[in-house]
Parts: structure tokens; sequence; C-alpha cells
């Protein structure tokens, strides 16, 4: 399949918009599936079941709702950190791409493009923002955002040669580095950028999330850079 790399248009955004909430929201359930098989919850699952049977004078019922709460709860929370990232992101940044990514000499925001039964079909995007090193005497880097591409196209390239798109426009304009941040939950993406030359700067669970969410799903931050 052809793809073409081109500079976002508005004409874009609809979908864009649904390729970043899907390629987001989709790690909901991993996310989940991870927190709850951790051994700390499996015993709290049973622990609530417990007290669910005895407070409910040994009622099998209220043991599986007191359960199915705690569980009910983890889920929630999955929720919560990925639909609250893409509402944060879409009210913020994406919510003017032109004039926060296009019009900036050091942005730039971009969207493959396939030709499917003889129409143009977005199939992927990403973002780069500049911004400058801290006591640096006004040197930049870069920073990857947005990266995300569409499920019916995966694994054909398309995320490897937006990647390659960005680090050519750091290089271009002289940035030291690309960084960028990704969940410990996204696993295809951080294999595609250790591929691609990144490497783990550091690990933390600061988010736009409330600090109990990413306690409880123990998610965890990943920096990540690539010297240019």
């Amino acid at each position: 399949m052809h793809i073409v790399i081109r500079k976002f248009q508005p004409s874009d955004f609809e979908a864009i918009k649904t390729i970043f909430q899907d390629g987001i929201q989709e790690h909901i359930i991993p996310s989940f599936i991870f927190a709850i098989s951790q051994p700390f919850h499996i015993t709290l699952t049973l622990c609530f079941c417990i007290v669910g049977y005895i407070l409910g004078g040994e009622s099998v019922g209220l043991a599986l709702l007191a359960g199915a709460s705690w569980i009910g709860l983890l889920l929630y929370c999955c929720y919560e950190f990925y639909t609250g990232y893409v509402q944060l992101k879409l009210s913020t940044d994406m919510q003017d791409i032109t004039g926060y990514y296009i019009r900036n000499p050091d942005n730039c925001f971009w969207v493959a493009e396939a030709e499917v039964n003889g129409r143009p079909l977005v199939v992927g995007m990403v973002a780069v923002e500049g911004k400058k090193l801290p006591n640096s005497n006004g040197k930049k880097y870069g920073e990857l955002f947005r990266m995300n591409v569409s499920s019916k196209i995966r694994h054909s390239g398309v995320g490897s040669r937006l990647g390659k798109v960005v680090v050519d426009f750091c290089k271009e304009r002289g940035f030291s580095k690309v960084t960028l941040h990704t969940s410990s939950t996204q696993k295809a993406a951080i294999s595609l950028y250790l591929k691609m030359g990144f490497k783990l700067v550091q690990t933390h669970t600061q988010s736009e999330s409330a600090w109990w969410i990413i306690r409880l799903i123990r998610v965890k931050i990943l920096e990540m850079e690539k010297v240019l």
C-alpha cells in the first residue's frame, strides 16, 4: 500500500481524532488485566470477598458483590487514566493543531495518508514540539507527541516512517535530541522506539491523572530520548 506522509490539514481533524482516541483507549483493557493480575490486587480482591461474606451474614452474593466492586474500581481507574488523557489533549494542543503546530517553525504535525479503494484515507499521525534546553544558551530539543497508527495498517512500517520524519525534522533545525514519554502498558510503542534508537532515560509516575489512580493501576511513565 502506498503511503504518503504530509503536513496536517484542517480537513484531517476528524480522522486523526478518531485514530487518537482509538489508539489511546485500546490500552484500557490491557492495563486493567495487568493491574488485576498483580499479587497485591488479587489478595485485596479476596479480602473484599471475605469481608463482604462476613458482614453480609455469610451471604455469597454480597461476597461476590464486594469483590466485584473492587474490580470495578480498578477498571474505572484504567478507563479514567486513558480517556482523561484523550480529553485533556483534545482540549489543549489538538484543539488548534494549525495554530499550535503548523504555524510555529519549531513545531510540526504530520499525517500518514493511504489510498484505499481509490480514496485517500488518513491512517496515522505524529507531532513534534521544539523546546529550549534549560541552562543551554538557547539550544533546543524536540519532543515527539501524538504518535498513533490506525489498527487497520499496523505492522506495515508506518510508525517507523512517522518517527523518522520527526527525527529528520529535528536534525534539520539543529536540535540536540528527540525526547518522548509513553506508558509502560504500550508495549508495541516501546519496542518501536527502541528499534528507532531511543533509550530509556527514566521511569516515573507523574502524570495529569490523580496520584491514587496511578498507584492503583500500577502504570509507569517512561521517558525516552534519542541523541542527534
